[in-house]
This record gives structure tokens, sequence and C-alpha cells, in this order.
């Protein structure tokens, strides 16, 4: 291994370690009340250092923000493997989603964050091109699948695949969303539990898709 290499290794290490302990003190105290002194102690670092590779707080919540969507797009293709149509394909990332919330809630909040907070991150061009694409690919990944559903037919009805995409992201997000807070703040006047919610979701998606 040359000293290029090695330096290179070292660099990517350095920045993983220092995204790390961005995620600790994020997760923990959350995106607002962080600070990037409070990421320069968690990471053992000084702060310079910490600046050579981010330059803000907000690039940092971007570079997590990635790993989320790294995350998710990797349960969308392994939910996938086995399944033949398009509409059981659609069904098993409605699934895969609603998974990754429970399993990576701080993730989750992290990319609800980015879709819902108003904040403009454009400044911060490079990492805001990689999450763009990263967000997107995700998206597209849905879009292709609702088209292999219109072609074998499995999914009725002639539409758009990418607007139904953004749709379907918007009610499955929000679905999750109502039922996050359902399980923080459980409603003993319900006659079904919060995940039942989530299946019934699932159920009116289908027989929409299908037209039954």
């Amino acid at each position: 291994m040359g000293t290029q290499e090695r330096r290179q290794r070292e660099k990517e290490r350095r920045r993983n370690d220092i995204l790390n302990a961005a995620e600790c003190v994020f997760f923990s105290k959350g995106v607002n009340t962080a600070t990037m002194d409070d990421v320069a102690e968690e990471a053992e670092l000084s702060k310079g250092t910490l600046y050579l590779y981010f330059k803000s707080k907000q690039e940092l919540y971007l570079g997590i923000n990635q790993r989320g969507f790294d995350i998710l797009g990797n349960m969308f293709q392994k939910a996938i493997k086995n399944k033949k149509t398009g509409l059981e394909k659609i069904k098993a990332m409605g699934y895969a989603y609603y998974d990754f919330a429970k399993k990576y809630p701080d993730y989750y909040r992290a990319l609800m964050y980015f879709e819902n907070s108003g904040i403009d991150f454009s400044d911060y061009e490079s990492f805001f091109e990689q999450i763009k694409t990263s967000g997107f690919r995700v998206l597209h990944f849905v879009r292709d699948i609702l088209y292999e559903g219109q072609t074998d037919g499995s999914i009725a009805g002639s539409f758009d695949a990418e607007k139904l995409s953004f749709i379907l992201w918007g009610q499955t997000s929000g679905v999750i969303q109502i039922i996050s807070k359902m399980d923080k703040h459980p409603n003993k006047d319900l006659n079904f539990k919060p995940a039942d919610l989530f299946e019934e979701y699932i159920n009116r998606a289908e027989a929409i898709l299908t037209n039954r």
C-alpha cells in the first residue's frame, strides 16, 4: 500500500469517526441544540481538526442523513429480493420503510428533519448534492418498481410512476409519523394497536393500486 493510499484511508477513517461522534451528539441532544464543540469533545479532537473535515454542523448533519438513506436503500434491496411482481415489491418496500423507522428511529427522524425543517442546505453544495442524489436514488427505485408493476399488470391503471413515487413516499412517511406519536402517547380508547394502522394502510394502498 502506497503512502497516498494510506493517507486517504486514514482521512476516511477520521471522517467516519467524526460522523460517529456527531451521531452520538445529534441523536442525544437534537440537531438544533448540538454544537460543533460538543462533536469535537465527543470525537476527542480539536475544533480546528474537526473543521478540516466538516465546515459546519449542517455538513455533519447531511453526512448523517446520507447514512440513513444508504441504510434504507439497502433494506429496500433486501426486501424485494425474492418478490416477483411489481405490486409484491412495492408492498415489501412499504414494510421495509416501516421497519427502518422502528429499527433506526434516529436516522428516520433525521430524514424527516431534512424534509420538514425548512432549512436551506444548498449553501453546502457538495454535501447537498450528495444527499439529493441519495434521496432521489431511493425515490427512483420506487418509481422503477411502480413502472415494473404497470408492465407486468400487477398494478392497474395509467399513471405517472415518478409522481406516484413521491405521493407514496409522502403518504407512507405520514402514516409512520402518526404511528410513532401513538407509540409515544398511547390512547387507551382506541380499539386497535398502532401497528395495525400500518397494516390497514398497506391494504388500502394495495386496493388503490389494483383498482379493487
